[in-house]
């Protein structure tokens, strides 16, 4: 099998892809079981605390891929330097990761300004071409 060969802001698409799985399983870690996965939305609506924050982290991570792809397409293709672009990749997820971290954990206002800095790390991808 050969891999195509991905830049790093590729393959950060790809972690931030995963991420909101990694969500969903951390609210689901113990509590989840074979009949839950039959009506796994209503399972989400009755949890509470860190493992309803977790599965809402879930959501919003699906929520904000959609930009965070477009805007790494958008940067290679209008020729950014791919430094730049692996760069900002790179912080978007970190940012992510603490996003979901700050949000199981309660901590909104932190949960907040963490996800203002990750758009503004995308609105920085649109316009890091030449």
């Amino acid at each position: 099998m050969h891999l195509p060969p991905l830049t790093w802001a590729y393959w950060c698409v790809l972690i931030a892809v995963s991420l909101p799985y990694v969500s969903s399983y951390i609210a689901k870690a113990g509590a989840f079981s074979l009949s839950d996965n039959e009506r796994p939305r209503e399972w989400g609506g009755r949890q509470s605390g860190w493992r309803a924050r977790a599965y809402a982290s879930q959501a919003n991570g699906f929520e904000g891929l959609p930009f965070f792809i477009g805007a790494v397409i958008i940067a290679h293709q209008l020729g950014a330097a791919q430094e730049d672009i692996d760069l900002l990749a790179a912080a978007y997820v970190a940012l992510r990761i603490l996003y979901i971290a700050f949000y199981i954990a309660g901590v909104g206002a932190a949960r907040s300004a963490v996800w203002a800095l990750a758009f503004l790390v995308n609105i920085a991808l649109l316009f890091a071409g030449r």
